[in-house]
């Protein structure tokens, strides 16, 4: 029952909508009812123009007009008042330990009471469901904030995992390009472990550990790629005494930038549109220099999985593609952002399948010259 997490059991309509009842025995003394005979003298005045904000004003106001509607914010201080005093109901151990309090429930519980006014609104809005703080009013499952993209956000690590676990088994550990191989599944298990833990819970704190997190995987990313596209690990490639020195002079400038971009992000300004831009150009680059790279080895060995890259970076972009077409939860659980997790599981899987047979290739090849 995903919807039946909200500790305030006043909430009818969740309930019903969630075809379960809700996790806590506690009766809140805020009700539904009271919302709507408070709203009632607000709404006279207000609906009306506010949906004529959010239809032509959408585009740049969209992320918070659920939070700045003057209903959600007298529900929500209807509920803070009634119950998150020193004798208010309790909450849930489950939900304290995801650090659920008073004012976040009330907050939990407004959006989706004002979410059903709206939808149960004649004549309907033309969007009847908006969004709050910047996210759509998603259900909870366990106290966690975004199930799906949770579950999704999880099969991305296992997909890692298991492609770790197959450099293990069928790549030796001779293969100069192992530890690139492994190091890259390392940081994408812990971009998918801060994916977790913010799409469980949204904080400040969790919402720059995901971003960073996922930088330094992009990163790490355009690292290695130009290593194994241009084999600059190899004394041959570059020369014996300037392998060494590219290496390190490539690592350093990797590791500055990734600084760099991090530490304008942290301590001087949250640009959102400048860390979406970076890692988008970081994440292009990357795709053009392995769509050619793919051309170049299909060309040279003639089978059908050297041209793999190529097609895993048009999956990839497919699956960015979902983000464009925003779009409120389906079931009040699954959105674009939880569809581009999903849709990111088996190129992973796909990716790893490749380096393993990229370095099989290669090792064959090097016995043949020897």
């Amino acid at each position: 029952m995903l919807s039946g997490n909200s500790s305030l059991a006043s909430a009818k309509t969740l309930a019903r909508r969630g075809e379960g009842e809700v996790d806590s025995p506690i009766i809140w003394k805020y009700s539904t009812q009271t919302c709507i005979m408070r709203q009632n003298r607000l709404l006279r005045g207000c609906l009306i123009p506010l949906a004529w904000f959010a239809v032509f004003f959408g585009g740049l106001a969209n992320a918070s007009i659920g939070d700045r509607l003057p209903e959600f914010r007298q529900c929500v201080q209807d509920c803070e008042s009634a119950n998150c005093g020193h004798n208010g109901p309790s909450i849930s151990l489950q939900h304290k330990l995801l650090l659920w309090n008073c004012p976040s429930e009330c907050d939990y519980t407004c959006q989706h009471i004002v979410t059903d006014q709206r939808l149960a609104r004649d004549p309907p809005y033309l969007e009847p469901v908006v969004q709050f703080h910047g996210k759509w009013p998603f259900y909870r499952f366990l106290g966690m904030q975004e199930p799906a993209s949770v579950l999704f956000s999880l099969m991305n690590f296992l997909a890692h995992d298991w492609g770790m676990k197959s450099i293990r088994d069928n790549i030796p550990a001779r293969y100069p390009l192992r530890k690139y191989y492994l190091a890259f599944g390392y940081f994408g298990l812990a971009s998918w472990v801060f994916s977790m833990i913010f799409h469980t819970r949204d904080f400040g704190v969790t919402e720059k550990l995901d971003y960073f997190a996922a930088g330094a995987s992009v990163m790490y990313g355009m690292f290695y790629t130009p290593i194994r596209i241009f084999r600059l690990d190899q004394a041959e490639t570059l020369g014996a005494s300037k392998t060494g020195t590219v290496l390190r002079l490539w690592t350093l400038l990797c590791a500055t930038a990734y600084l760099c971009h991090v530490s304008y992000l942290a301590f001087w300004r949250f640009d959102y549109t400048y860390n979406m831009a970076a890692n988008v150009v970081v994440g292009l680059i990357q795709n053009v220099l392995w769509t050619w790279f793919s051309i170049q080895r299909f060309r040279k060995v003639g089978r059908l999985w050297a041209a793999w890259p190529g097609l895993i970076v048009f999956w990839i972009l497919f699956a960015m593609s979902l983000e464009l077409f925003d779009f409120p939860p389906w079931k009040g659980m699954v959105d674009a952002h939880a569809l581009w997790h999903l849709g990111t599981v088996g190129p992973t899987i796909w990716w790893y399948t490749f380096l393993v047979k990229d370095a099989k290739e290669d090792l064959q090849s090097q016995r043949l010259k020897q």
